[in-house]
């Protein structure tokens, strides 16, 4: 079973041709996602119906994934995605398979800090966030000069600051991270979101001391009633 990967990319996005040129390129001028398309060959759906998860996130092992009763094209798939895995823990990385069956939405009561808002990853040092959908509703993008900080929102930050109880200072600024407040943005009016596509794997630049690119703006997809995604994130 091919996958469909034809999808509009943005400046932002480079494309590349091969594993290790995602691996080793570097984020440079305005480019902060690298994207290695690919049509992948094997079953994937079949792979989504026969996982049987309760509602939330499931890690896939590689025992749980070859313990499934599969035809040859869904074994095919299982395959495709452990070798994703075996490829980025060859180069010291720790990436995860997941089902995901719908989503907890984290609600502060003063703004949405779920994976399905607008936002950037950040790490505490030099890291960058490896994704793939395998099947399912792929992750989309957002330019950065297409969005703006909530936080940077007039409205928005003024009501921020009055749940905070104190002045716009650098403590505000402090209790606003210490929330992942500061990492989620809104679109700009005619923004056009890109899609990450099926089987295509990304790389993409996250906030964090000394990235010399904006970090990559990206949500996941609404969960879909009854939808299961398979994916790789690390």
């Amino acid at each position: 079973m091919a996958l469909q990967t034809t999808f509009h990319l943005p400046p932002c996005v480079r494309e590349v041709g091969s594993f290790e040129e995602l691996h080793d390129a570097e984020f440079v001028s305005a480019v902060n996602a690298l994207c290695w398309p690919r049509v992948l060959k094997g079953d994937f759906s079949e792979v989504a119906a026969k996982l049987e998860v309760e509602s939330g996130i499931t890690p896939l092992t590689a025992e749980l994934l070859r313990g499934l009763t599969l035809s040859a094209a869904g074994h095919q798939a299982v395959e495709v995605m452990l070798h994703d895995v075996e490829r980025l823990e060859a180069h010291g990385l720790q990436p995860a398979l997941e089902c995901v069956y719908g989503y907890e939405h984290k609600d502060s009561g003063h703004l949405r800090t779920d994976v399905c808002s607008w936002h950037v990853d950040s790490a505490t040092g030099e890291a960058d966030t490896w994704l793939c959908t395998y099947y399912g509703e792929p992750t989309e993008g957002l330019a950065n000069a297409q969005a703006v900080r909530h936080v940077d929102v007039p409205e928005t930050r003024e009501r921020l600051l009055r749940a905070y109880g104190g002045n716009d200072d650098l403590d505000f600024q402090d209790w606003l991270a210490e929330r992942c407040f500061d990492l989620h943005y809104t679109p700009s009016p005619g923004a056009e979101p890109y899609s990450f596509g099926v089987g295509n794997l990304w790389r993409v630049a996250t906030k964090h001391d000394g990235c010399a690119v904006l970090p990559c703006i990206h949500r996941a997809p609404e969960p879909v009633p009854s939808g299961k995604r398979l994916l790789l994130i690390c």
